[in-house]
């Protein structure tokens, strides 16, 4: 449990822009909706995605790197490495049982399925995105682990999008619809105050030094 005192306590540590700021954006964060990359090469790519969960309000990001490992570009995600949570899997396996686990359906973003438009898809079910590759899009262990697949409307001669571009465009549709249905999407009381105390951790200057003066003094 987040010690609420604590809680307080740092947030007069932060400007009062700061802390305004993050009890509006902590109202809009969801884990109804997650994504998942599958062995995105390009690095810019793994960065925008981060980039689009933050703006769209996702909390969590999966990067699988069974092939390629790579560091977020921070100049890309801006600063999104900060405030969107991110797990690191070596196996698309281990990622699949992961979301699984917690409840999630997995949907992978296909042009090549006609199995559901994006204007149709089911937003009342929790559900992991999963993105793939450049070049070969999403593997055959996806594929075979979907429950279903989802496809962007095109009416042009190209037949894919860039990954991150894909993403933005999930991401803002299904999070538009979700914010306007009467599902409980938000995260929890108590996940609001933990995910907050985290962000000031990460904003804070001499945080532990200020902890520790806390503890002494209470």
């Amino acid at each position: 449990m987040t010690d609420i005192k604590l809680l307080e306590y740092l947030e007069n540590h932060l400007t009062e822009n700061r802390r305004n700021r993050f009890h509006k954006v902590i109202k809009q964060r969801t884990k109804h909706f997650t994504v998942a990359t599958e062995d995105v090469y390009q690095l810019h790519n793994t960065s925008a995605v981060m980039r689009s969960c933050d703006v769209f309000g996702i909390q969590e990001l999966h990067i699988v790197e069974e092939v390629n490992s790579k560091s977020i570009d921070r100049e890309i995600a801006m600063g999104a490495q900060k405030w969107v949570d991110l797990d690191r899997f070596h196996s698309v396996k281990d990622c699949i049982a992961s979301v699984k686990e917690k409840g999630y359906q997995i949907v992978a973003t296909t042009p090549h399925t006609n199995d559901c438009l994006l204007q149709d898809f089911d937003i009342t079910k929790k559900s992991c995105f999963f993105f793939g590759r450049e070049t070969e899009g999403l593997s055959q262990e996806v594929l075979d682990a979907a429950d279903c697949y989802l496809k962007i409307p095109m009416v042009g001669f190209t037949e894919s999008l860039n990954i991150s571009v894909s993403a933005a465009i999930v991401l803002q549709d299904v999070t538009s619809r979700l914010r306007q249905s009467d599902l409980s999407w938000q995260l929890s009381e108590e996940e609001q105050r933990a995910k907050r105390l985290d962000w000031m951790k990460k904003s804070i200057k001499s945080y532990d030094q200020i902890v520790e003066r806390f503890y002494q003094e209470h």
